[in-house]
Parts: structure tokens; C-alpha cells; sequence
């Protein structure tokens, strides 16, 4: 073993010394240029006319064949005797490269794929071949010439003319999607998206995403909004904030956890339908559903309740998935999920009912509420109430279940403290969240507008923070209360996760794999 070990640390130290001189020779190259007075950092621009899916696209109208020469082969034609409608120009890191004497094939990678070009020393002369020849995998190169097909088949870019528009000084990895640390993938994206089609892919679908969001809401006459993200008390959720200070007023403010308060401001205020799409903080753990940073979308729609908001919800998902997936029918880790079907609506205490048979309608008091959570081995603090019980047997036995897309409603009020009332059972409020892949989607209401009422729930949260509740709310928003009591109207509130939302439309394991730059532990 030790013998095993000594010979593995000595390939390790070769490797090492291997890849240092590569990155010298990278160097000496770049040293050359500049010296050379071909420096290529000095270059500020360069005209893109495609990119290769477009030269794809459009190959029966940009194809060029040259006039044949008298040995039956195809000329040598200047570039300024080639048509300018048939001239291409693209532009992109050269990702693989086979010099053949006098002819040479690349590989060119752009935002849209890859496309093969076709060098040669007659075309690009003997100069400027001999420099294309030094060229490295991972240089970012400019090509102007004409679109032909090879022997193969294969749709390419006949080189004309060669450009050094940038020196890559470091060695890409052959096959970065095999690296055993996959903490590198997330600490080094600008990496990943280069060696990893589907990384690349993933993060195009984000952005369709949010753009066919936005254009549902745009719509159905939303007004997109922007809140601050550093505020004096961090309301609207059950979460722990990031605190820091402002020198220049000297005062301690907070990154939001949510974006409600302010929205519901704009209710007041009278813009009626108000949505946010923002990053928001929570100073909590980190897993595979959970990042301290994460994107948010809130909506608020006046003069409707909750299940205005349950019918929105259920006609964005669906319309997104259409959009950006192609079916209202998606595959998650091998599992179909159907938007097309209308998602199944189920209050929390039916839902528990249905998968443990307690049923907590017929639970009168917080003693037997009490007693039953004990009784399945529940841990619990001494403020919990009833509703905090209900809460915690749903989230044991029945989140586990809702893969297809479900409506839990009727939350209790304890966990609820920005919902109105069931008018015809004080105990739950018109709240709902939405379950798919067993994951919580998103979180609505009737947003409570009783500025009475909410005070007494702004109250009972702070209470409960000082008894050792670190997610309850732990300062009163004296000025919401007065938004409140300039008087709001009757409102549906949502708050949707983006990111999962995004993991469930692109098949992807992990929160990381949906945020370009995801928080991580400093290796310093």
C-alpha cells in the first residue's frame, strides 16, 4: 500500500509538472504575439454576422461552391471575389483542432452549439497558417469565410480569414463532466458551461422561463414592481435574516426574506396587480431544495382571494411547461407530471386524515393536540398550539406523498399570520401551497387586510419570538399596519420558488444545478 501511495503521488507530481509547462508554453505564445505587435487583448471588437445554428438554418442560401479548376479541383477564390451575401462571420472558442499538413479542421463553440471549420494554407496564406497552427484548444477565435458541405456531409465554415480575438492562458479539462470533485462544477461555472452542453442548456431554459412568466402576467395586465432588498425589519415569511449595517446612517437594516410588505404597500396604493421577481435571504441551511440566496417571484392581484389565485397558478404552470417544454406532460427523475390534468385540491386537515386517519377537526384542544403529536414520538417547544401540531403531522406523513400537482389548503392560523380568516371556522385561514415532486411550489392567500386583526397576529409573533422562536417576525411593522389602515383592498397574494420551479422543468437533482453561482463554503 505505502509503495501504491508513493507511486500515486509521484503521478500526481508529474501531472503537476506536466500542466505547469503547459501553461508556460501558453504564455511564451501569448509573449510572442505581443511582441509581435499581435497582441490579441488589443482587439476591441469583432462583427458576428451568425452564429452556428443560423449558419445551419440557413445553409441552402449561404452555400458557396467554387468555380473548378483546370485539374478538376475546387479554386482558390479571393474573398472579395466571393458574393458578400455568401460570406459568413462567427465567432467563438475553438474547442477541438486536427492539423493535416496543409489543411486543418477546428471545432468553433458559440451560445448556440458547435459548427466545424475548415482551414487551409492556400486559402488563409502560409503567414497565417503557421500562426492558426499554434493555436490552442480554448482560444477564442474569429472566422470570415464561406458555408460548404464536407464528403461527410457535415455543414461547415470554409475559413477565409483567421482571427486571434482572444489567448486562453489556462488548459480545459477533456472531460469536465467526469471530474470526481463536483464541488468545481459550482465553483468554477465559467467551466462547466463551456465543457457541458446540458449545463449550457439548462440555464437557457431558466431564462425562457422567466420570460414566459413575465409574458403570462404581462397578460393578464401585471405590473412588474421593484422593492428594496435592504429594509429595517424583514417581514412577510417564517425565516431568519442576514443582518448587516449602514455606515452612512449608522443604523442596522436587514436583506429581505420576502417581498410582501412592500407589494401589499402598492395594493394599497392602488396599483391593484403587482408582481416581483427578486432575490431574497434566509440565513438557513443549505441542501439540495435550499440555497441562503434564491429567487422569488411574488404576485398580488386586488378584488380576488385565494382561489383566484389557485386558478392563475394552475394556468401559468401549465401555459410555462407548454412554452418551454413543448407538452404540459414533463418527466421528472423518470417521473410524468401532468399540468394538463386540473391539480387536485385538498384542505391540510383531509390530507392528514387521508394518509395517518387522525382527524384533527375532531381534535378540540391543544392538550389532545399535544398528546397526540407524543404519542408519534413528536418533538415540540412549549408555545406550540394545535396548529402548530396539525402543521408538523402534515409535514411528517403527508409532504412525502404529493407528487402530482396538489393544493393543500386551509392552513392553521397559527402558522399564518398575514391571512384572513375562514369566516366559517375562525381556526384556519384561506391559505394554500402548492406540492409537486413532494416539494412545497408556492404559498398564497386571502391576504389578511383587518389592520386590527393584524396587529393582534404581529403581536402574538412577537411573543413568540421572545419565547425562543427564531423564524416568527420579531418587531412589529408599525408602518404597514398603517398601509392597512388607509385601508386595502380585498387581495390574493402568491409567492412562487423560481428556482424549483426551474429544477422541475429541466430534470435537475439540485438547487446548484439551477444557480449559476450558488453559495458556497470559502476555500480560503
Amino acid at each position: 500500500m505505502a509503495e501504491q501511495n508513493k507511486k500515486q503521488k509521484e503521478n500526481q507530481g508529474g501531472q503537476e509538472q506536466d500542466l505547469n509547462q503547459l501553461l508556460k508554453v501558453r504564455r511564451e505564445k501569448l509573449a510572442a504575439l505581443q511582441e509581435s505587435g499581435n497582441d490579441p487583448f488589443q482587439i476591441t471588437k469583432y462583427d458576428v454576422t451568425h452564429h452556428s445554428d443560423e449558419v445551419r438554418a440557413q445553409y441552402d442560401a449561404l452555400e458557396f461552391i467554387p468555380p473548378v479548376d483546370e485539374d478538376g479541383k475546387n479554386a482558390v477564390v479571393p474573398m472579395d471575389e466571393i458574393p458578400a451575401e455568401k460570406l459568413v462571420s462567427i465567432a467563438g472558442r475553438m474547442m477541438f483542432k486536427r492539423v493535416m499538413g496543409k489543411a486543418s479542421f477546428a471545432h468553433i463553440r458559440d451560445r448556440q452549439g458547435d459548427i466545424q471549420i475548415y482551414v487551409t494554407r492556400n486559402d488563409i496564406g502560409d503567414e497565417a497558417y503557421a500562426s492558426f497552427k499554434k493555436l490552442d484548444v480554448g482560444d477564442i477565435l474569429g472566422i470570415k469565410g464561406f458555408v460548404f458541405k464536407t464528403r461527410t456531409g457535415e455543414i461547415s465554415v470554409h475559413a477565409k480569414e483567421v482571427t486571434l480575438l482572444s489567448k486562453s492562458l489556462q488548459i480545459l479539462p477533456e472531460k469536465f463532466h467526469g471530474l470526481v470533485d463536483t464541488d468545481l462544477k459550482y465553483r468554477q461555472r465559467y467551466v462547466d458551461l463551456i465543457m457541458n452542453e446540458d449545463v449550457r442548456d439548462t440555464f437557457i431554459k431558466r431564462s425562457k422561463i422567466i420570460h414566459e412568466i413575465r409574458t403570462f402576467l404581462a397578460k393578464r395586465d401585471f405590473l412588474e414592481v421593484e422593492t428594496p432588498i435592504l429594509v429595517s425589519n424583514a417581514g412577510g415569511a417564517a425565516a431568519r435574516p442576514f443582518e448587516t449595517h449602514f455606515n452612512a446612517l449608522d443604523e442596522d437594516l436587514k436583506l429581505r426574506i420576502s417581498l410582501e410588505l412592500n407589494l401589499k404597500r402598492l395594493i394599497v396604493g392602488g396599483l391593484e396587480r403587482v408582481f416581483e421577481i427578486g432575490r431574497v435571504f434566509r440565513n438557513e441551511g443549505v441542501d439540495t431544495r435550499h440555497n441562503p440566496e434564491f429567487t422569488l417571484m411574488e404576485l398580488y392581484q386586488a378584488y380576488t382571494d385565494y382561489y383566484g389565485m389557485m386558478e392563475l397558478t394552475e394556468s401559468m404552470y401549465r401555459y410555462v411547461a407548454e412554452q418551454v417544454c413543448g407538452s404540459a406532460k414533463i418527466t421528472y427523475n423518470d417521473i410524468e407530471i401532468d399540468f394538463g390534468k386540473p391539480f387536485e385540491r385538498i384542505t391540510m386537515v383531509d390530507c392528514i386524515k387521508r394518509y395517518t386517519g387522525i382527524d384533527f377537526d375532531a381534535v378540540t384542544t391543544d392538550e389532545e393536540a399535544f398528546k397526540l403529536a407524543k404519542e408519534h414520538g413528536m418533538e415540540f417547544p412549549s408555545h406550540y398550539k394545535k396548529g402548530n401540531i396539525v402543521n408538523m403531522f402534515f409535514e411528517e406523513y403527508c409532504e412525502k406523498e404529493l407528487v402530482q400537482p396538489t393544493f393543500v389548503m386551509d392552513h392553521p392560523i397559527e402558522i399564518s399570520p398575514l391571512t384572513k380568516k375562514k369566516p366559517e371556522d375562525p381556526a384556519k385561514v384561506e391559505r394554500f401551497e402548492l406540492f409537486i415532486n413532494t416539494w412545497e411550489m408556492c404559498n398564497a392567500y386571502s391576504e389578511l387586510n383587518d389592520p386590527i386583526d393584524q396587529r393582534e397576529r404581529f403581536a402574538a409573533q412577537d411573543a413568540a419570538f421572545a419565547l425562543g422562536d427564531e423564524d416568527a417576525m420579531d418587531r412589529t411593522d408599525e408602518d404597514f399596519l398603517n398601509a392597512l389602515s388607509v385601508g386595502m383592498p380585498p387581495t390574493g397574494g402568491i409567492g412562487y420558488g423560481i428556482d424549483r420551479l426551474v429544477m422541475i422543468l429541466t430534470n435537475s437533482p439540485a438547487i446548484r444545478d439551477v444557480l449559476l453561482f450558488p453559495t458556497l463554503k470559502s476555500l480560503s
